[in-house]
């Protein structure tokens, strides 16, 4: 095979896989923006505000979880990292307490068990919409954390996108300084 052919071949190659991963980087970042803005929207209509350091639910928490929500305290939740903080340490905490430390499930199965008792049928109430709204956040969070991973690929993309364009720019340098009689 001659030098010249086997350097077209791959530079053709190279040239190829360049605008793949331009358009992958492209579509990447707009997934990113796509779900970051989505997250963004969805959780800032909801007007959930972190409390602030000062005020009786905060220092009603847990140190652990006073630790986790002081950096987005008198916040108004706009990200998923927001939303996993706010889910995972303040309103797990208050499901905790209002359950007894019992699951939704548990606590439904109890008053499945005891249809007249309005005190448990409450509680089971209270702990489902604590449930869901948690669930949400999470959910939010996952769709946000998926973002995130689409903006490190896309970036990634780009990069490698832009490593090809300077092979592939090498070997069209290196096929016009190869004689035409050359082989492999």
């Amino acid at each position: 095979m001659r030098r010249r052919l086997f350097d077209v071949l791959v530079s053709g190659v190279g040239a190829l896989l360049t605008v793949v991963l331009v358009v992958a980087g492209i579509l990447l970042l707009w997934g990113y923006n796509f779900t970051n803005n989505q997250v963004s929207t969805q959780l800032s209509a909801q007007q959930i505000t972190f409390p602030t350091t000062n005020s009786a639910a905060f220092k009603a928490l847990p140190p652990a979880n006073q630790q986790a929500m002081a950096p987005y305290a008198g916040q108004l939740m706009t990200s998923g990292a927001q939303a996993n903080t706010y889910a995972n340490n303040f309103i797990a905490v208050h499901l905790k307490e209002i359950g007894g430390g019992k699951t939704y499930s548990q606590l439904s199965a109890a008053s499945l068990a005891d249809p007249t008792n309005a005190k448990l049928t409450a509680q089971v109430d209270t702990v489902f919409k604590g449930t869901m709204l948690r669930g949400t956040l999470l959910t939010a969070y996952a769709f946000w954390q998926i973002g995130q991973i689409a903006l490190l690929a896309g970036i990634i993309s780009l990069c490698a996108a832009f490593l090809m364009l300077i092979l592939t720019l090498l070997g069209i340098w290196h096929l016009r300084r190869t004689p035409q009689e050359t082989q492999l």
